[in-house]
């Protein structure tokens, strides 16, 4: 098994939505998506995580998976992956396309939100 490890999105300071970069996904079928949240701060601030992939024909992207509100400091997993079952914001039972992103939408009033998403590919 060969493992793949990717730096999605880092945040510093932010105060509003953010889209990751096209990630390239080499061979990995099933991910860990790791979102750290070191400082979120403002007036009812949340952030939500979404995985998504990206369509090669249209480049159109489509959601995969996407977390719940998130409204604290700490660490959140997603995990995408063809035998995983499949819970509401927690885990898909689907693969990782070829391109996929992670984005980051805030919601309530964000006056600094720190975090970092790493991602864990394994065949």
């Amino acid at each position: 098994m060969a493992n793949q490890v990717i730096e999605a999105l880092r945040l510093l300071n932010a105060t509003a939505s953010a889209n990751g970069l096209d990630l390239e996904n080499i061979s990995g079928k099933a991910a860990h998506v790791v979102i750290d949240i070191t400082s979120i701060t403002g007036t009812a601030p949340t952030a939500t995580f979404t995985v998504q992939g990206k369509d090669p024909v249209s480049g159109k992207y489509y959601t995969i998976l996407a977390s719940t509100a998130l409204a604290a400091t700490g660490t959140t997993v997603l995990k995408i992956g063809p035998n995983f079952a499949a819970a509401a914001n927690v885990a898909a039972n689907d693969i990782l396309p070829r391109k996929f992103r992670v984005i980051c939408t805030v919601g309530g009033t964000v006056t600094d939100l720190d975090c970092t998403v790493g991602v864990s590919l394994v065949d």
